[in-house]
């Protein structure tokens, strides 16, 4: 076996091994001036706390939440325009990704225009004569779940595009040569086929819906607090440590254990089909 690709990827291996991993463990298991056993013994008080498990729960529902809503939305968009033969695909494409191009601040300071108490949501629901008075909807679980979804959406959609779009048009017309809707070619076809990339997608979105900062904290408050917010209380406000750790501990195995559930549920679902 030639050792040529073993050099090509070296650089790139000490690259993650020194700008990810040697941080990331340090991080986790060695922050300044704790020890590893103070962090387990923290993270065991965090996993028994009613007040820690409203947070962790939330984390987890929210990031679920707006994981689904992505691909739900995301993957249609995507499928449509990976098998759109028009000359302006390229240009809807562009402009489905475009508000990645966007800082996350602008984005979000747009959703608090929206949804604050004269935002342009309360009056027209004050408008329509669904409320007298516009409802709060700033500071709360549904702003936090708009603000990561527009946020994320983007992401989703090239995500679920380039997994469409390595899937044969060609299988699409033979199953439908064959006598299968379009539904049915959907379901049996293209998204056991693409569904690598659903769950890139999905691992992508749902990791950064659960550790996000600037949309929960604007968005949601401090009635509203995300793991996300804990940490950065913890490691920049309170200056602990040992709390940090864990809660980044608990923050990566929520994204690893959603990761593992989707890649298993995807391969069931191609055994099935």
């Amino acid at each position: 076996m030639s050792r040529k690709p073993l050099f090509l990827l070296l650089p790139g291996l000490i690259f993650i091994l020194l700008g990810f991993a040697i941080p990331s463990g340090i991080m986790l298991f060695a922050p300044p001036g704790v020890g590893t056993g103070e962090i387990f013994v923290r993270l065991g008080e965090m996993l028994t706390d009613p007040f820690e498990q409203a947070i962790i729960l939330r984390t987890l529902g929210l990031g679920l939440i707006v994981m689904a809503i992505c691909l739900i939305l995301g993957f249609p968009i995507a499928y449509l325009l990976a098998r759109s033969t028009s000359r302006y695909a390229g240009v809807w494409l562009a402009l489905a990704i475009f508000p990645l191009l966007l800082s996350n601040v602008v984005r979000t300071f747009g959703w608090i225009v929206i949804l604050g108490s004269k935002g342009a949501l309360g009056q027209l629901i004050v408008f329509l004569g669904f409320a007298d008075e516009a409802p709060q909807l700033l500071y709360t679980e549904l702003a936090i779940v708009l603000g990561l979804t527009q946020l994320f959406l983007p992401l989703a959609i090239i995500s679920c595009y380039s997994a469409v779009a390595q899937v044969d048009a060609g299988l699409d017309d033979a199953a439908r040569g064959l006598g299968a809707s379009k539904t049915r070619t959907l379901w049996t076809v293209v998204i056991p086929l693409s569904a690598p990339g659903l769950v890139v997608s999905a691992t992508l979105v749902f990791a950064g819906s659960a550790t996000a900062y600037t949309t929960p904290y604007l968005l949601g408050g401090s009635a509203n607090r995300m793991l996300s917010t804990e940490l950065f209380s913890y490691s920049a406000v309170t200056v602990d440590w040992a709390s940090a750790s864990a809660t980044a501990l608990i923050m990566t195995i929520l994204v690893f254990l959603v990761s593992g559930v989707s890649s298993l549920a995807t391969r069931r679902k191609g055994m099935v089909s």
